[in-house]
């Protein structure tokens, strides 16, 4: 009786898997899409900005630094804003507690969606082989249960059963790429917060001196 109700789920289910999978799928494209176009556009700016930040400092142009701190599009902007407010006002003490508290500030937005990119990148293949079970178990079932059934019928459901787990790799495997490629985006762009911390002790020797 209870094997009878087992089978039962499994048939409801089986189709069942696909459908999760492949909604999980769609919303695993829109978040690699946000944060292509997201973080690639931060790290366009973070690159263009150190180049920047790298000429002012060689030509001692401290206005170039003050017009790079009035740029709010880029986070190294930000932070030097920041961080050059925190020198007229107090001096070089504390400006890096205050730059790791930018930082500490930044990084969810930065890293958005990527958790449940990896998330998904390392439970759908489990997904997909729950599926695959719950086929096979069909298909076996179907075979004890029907008169006529044979071979064929079998073959059937098996490879109808692998799909599944067809379908939970390609799910896995684009998120697993891309949340490590925008980790490496991340780490770059955080990293660029530290040359500004270091630019801003310099710019401080500069207008001290």
């Amino acid at each position: 009786m209870l094997n009878d109700k087992i089978f039962a789920i499994a048939t409801l289910l089986d189709q069942g898997v696909l459908y999760i999978l492949i909604a999980l799928s769609i919303v695993s494209i829109g978040m690699i899409l946000e944060r292509f176009f997201a973080l690639n556009r931060a790290s366009r700016e973070s690159q263009n900005m150190r180049k920047r930040l790298r000429m002012a400092l060689q030509s001692h142009s401290l206005d170039e630094v003050e017009a790079l701190a009035r740029n709010p599009e880029a986070l190294e902007g930000r932070a030097l804003a920041m961080g050059i407010k925190h020198i007229k006002d107090n001096g070089v003490a504390g400006l890096e507690e205050i730059f790791n508290s930018f930082a500490l500030n930044e990084r969810p937005e930065l890293e958005r969606y990527l958790n449940f990119l990896a998330t998904i990148g390392s439970n759908a293949p489990y997904i997909g082989l729950l599926g695959t079970v719950l086929g096979i178990m069909k298909a076996f079932h179907d075979l004890a249960t029907a008169a006529e059934a044979g071979q064929q019928t079998v073959m059937a459901g098996i490879s109808s059963a692998l799909i599944a787990t067809a379908t939970g790799l390609f799910v896995a495997i684009p998120a697993v790429v891309f949340y490590n490629y925008y980790q490496r985006q991340v780490r770059g762009i955080l990293s660029n917060l530290d040359s500004v911390k270091e630019f801003c002790l310099a710019y401080a020797k500069i207008k001290k001196g």
